[in-house]
């Protein structure tokens, strides 16, 4: 039997495409997304891949706007855009919007299935104001079923009172073929592509948005820290841009007696997957993260990776001593061991690349999509 299915979801993410892709050729699924905008110029300089998409979608006509730290997107047209998709179920990929609210009252009063695309977890980073904490209790609580990335997204819908029938998991993935087949051209053009972008011929490698809150500067610090020897060998490059760019660069160029630190600014997925393949390894020092798919990617492209425990990938992604190793956020000491650990042992470096593409092959978008197609079938949520 086939079921209709809505996705709502904010934006059309690069990352998100082949996903949908994949579920949209499932048996039994008959895929429409239904995005609330095409992007967010103010905050990501993702391009739109339209030319990709194979399912079928629509952008809902929207208003943003952007004050004192809140996003507001306000949407016309969410009952029409469900009432002509007819679901069977709808799985809605956020409650901060207007338009997830209307899209669950639509559903509730139509008994049709409504389940919540959850990456939520306790991290003890993040503290939301009362208000907003009610808010998000009383959506979780009018859900009929949640689907998760992983098991710290599914701990902390257990901590809201969630019982497992009602947990649903779908690993968090991106492209793994793009990026492992780019990384591996990247290496074949290894002295090329290292004059060309400007990099050193080893190096750690961050990318994100250049916040404070990726814990970027401890980065920078654990890097002073390393021995010179060390420094001299292995350079630091950011591959991102953000509001803490411009002060990172300044205490770069005033901390450093030593050693190659580069700034490659913002860097599209095609270009960021030859970062990749060039790296030594990923460091991501956040102190806050739903997920990270950055260490998807890195580990498509066969990198080891140093990781904040507070990404909320890091339970399932890395594995202390055998693909990675995890450092506390805002430590810049632990960072720096770390860092020095894999520099010097370029026979464990490799072997946690290996164990990194091995197991990233588990969180690809045909699970993904699986994970999907066995919640929409599943009778229960029916319930």
């Amino acid at each position: 039997m086939t079921r209709r299915l809505v996705i709502l979801t904010e934006i059309i993410s690069p990352y998100r495409i082949p996903l949908f892709n994949q579920l949209a050729r499932c048996n039994g699924i008959e895929l429409r997304v239904i995005f609330l905008a095409e992007t967010d110029p103010e905050l990501r300089q993702w391009k739109v891949y339209k030319d990709e998409i194979q399912f079928s979608y629509e952008v809902l006509p929207a208003w943003r706007a952007h004050f004192s730290g809140h996003n507001v997107l306000l949407n016309r047209g969410m009952g029409r855009a469900l009432a002509a998709a007819s679901p069977d179920a709808i799985v809605c990929g956020g409650y901060n919007y207007l338009a997830s609210w209307q899209a669950l009252s639509w559903a509730r009063n139509r008994d049709i299935p409504f389940l919540l695309w959850s990456e939520s977890h306790t991290d003890g980073s993040q503290r939301l104001r009362p208000v907003v904490e009610f808010l998000k209790a009383e959506f979780i609580r009018k859900c009929t079923g949640f689907i998760v990335p992983g098991r710290a997204a599914c701990e902390y819908l257990r901590q809201h009172g969630i019982k497992d029938e009602m947990i649903f998991t779908a690993p968090n993935a991106v492209d793994n073929d793009f990026f492992s087949a780019r990384a591996a051209e990247a290496r074949k053009n290894a002295a090329t592509l290292r004059k060309k972008l400007n990099l050193p011929e080893r190096y750690f490698l961050f990318a994100g948005r250049l916040v404070r809150e990726k814990g970027v500067f401890e980065l920078l610090s654990a890097y002073a820290k390393l021995d010179e020897p060390v420094r001299r060998q292995v350079g630091l490059v950011f591959v991102g841009d953000g509001a803490s760019r411009s002060d990172l660069e300044e205490q770069a160029a005033t901390s450093m007696s030593s050693g190659v630190i580069r700034f490659a600014g913002f860097a599209h997925r095609e270009q960021l997957a030859d970062y990749y393949g060039l790296a030594e390894m990923l460091i991501l020092p956040t102190y806050s993260d739903t997920w990270g798919l950055v260490v998807n990617e890195a580990m498509a492209c066969g990198l080891p990776v140093i990781l904040s425990p507070a990404a909320g990938c890091a339970v399932d992604l890395v594995r202390e001593g055998w693909n990675g190793l995890l450092t506390p956020p805002r430590d810049a000491s632990s960072l720096a061991t770390a860092m020095d650990t894999l520099a010097r042992q370029s026979d464990l470096c490799a072997t946690m690349a290996a164990n990194s593409a091995q197991l990233i092959s588990m969180y690809s978008p045909q699970e993904w999509a699986r994970g999907i197609a066995r919640v929409v079938g599943t009778t229960g949520v029916n319930a």
